[in-house]
């Protein structure tokens, strides 16, 4: 039996179970991703308790776990979570949901909890989407043990800030030998896109479509085949003719 007390978490995500009940995925530094449920939190007098059970919800809770799922004895908001419409809140939807299927449960991740401290705050402050969501991507990799040196390639060479690179999910960046043209570097970011990644500089805005499609082929490796409901809904608002590519994901 594992209890819980005074765990700080984010919600990653809520869903209805039952007549009163919630079924959550929240995110903890001491224990990784915990599924819990929370029983009777519908009634008008636990508007206060359901309001701080939602996805990008700061909270400290009380649990009992002694099955596959926790029981949810006691939780209270931290703080007040960013208030993100549009883009912003897809970008914060797709964090969720990516970070639910890669977060192993019961494994201690204190370098992800505050890699999405970091994240939740940039979204509070209004800061570039795209960069914002790339710099998550790294932080989430390299803190479950998926993610690769930035500044050297593979055969542990020094990145060439001219070259251009292909990101092997397993293998880290390999240097591509020939330039074929534009088409054929579209998901191959510059050596200099790499190293802006790897020391936390915003790269330039050129190197930023490349750098989000490479990281993307890198997150569809570890995926498997199912893919993200959040890169399905952000196909249809482009073929919608919503924008381009609204949430930089």
């Amino acid at each position: 039996m594992q209890r819980y007390i005074e765990e700080n978490a984010f919600v990653l995500h809520a869903r209805p179970y039952r007549e009163t009940s919630l079924l959550l995925e929240v995110l903890t530094a001491q224990h990784g991703r915990i599924g819990l449920l929370a029983r009777g939190v519908t009634g008008p007098r636990r508007q206060m308790l359901r309001a701080a059970l939602q996805p990008l919800q700061w909270i400290r809770f009380d649990a009992l776990q002694r099955g596959e799922l926790a029981r949810l004895t006691g939780a209270e908001a931290v703080d007040a979570a960013p208030r993100l419409v549009g883009d912003a809140a897809l970008a914060a939807f797709y964090v969720n949901e990516l970070t639910l299927r890669l977060a192993p449960r019961n494994d201690p991740q204190p370098d992800l909890f505050a890699a999405y401290a970091r994240m939740r705050e940039r979204l509070r402050a209004g800061e570039p989407l795209a960069w914002t969501l790339r710099r998550y991507e790294r932080d989430l990799l390299q803190s479950i043990g998926l993610g690769f040196d930035l500044a050297c390639d593979g055969d542990g060479q020094p990145i060439d800030p001219a070259a251009r690179y292909r990101l092997d999910p397993e293998h880290g960046p390999r240097r591509l030998l020939i330039d074929r043209g534009a088409a054929d570097r579209s998901d191959a970011p510059s050596g200099q896109a790499l190293l802006a990644l790897a020391e936390d500089r915003m790269p330039a805005g050129g190197d930023q479509a490349s750098l989000r499609r490479a990281m993307r082929r890198v997150l569809e490796h570890h995926l498997g085949p199912r893919g993200l409901t959040s890169w399905q809904m952000l196909g249809e608002l482009s073929r919608a003719g919503v924008g381009g590519q609204p949430s930089g994901n």
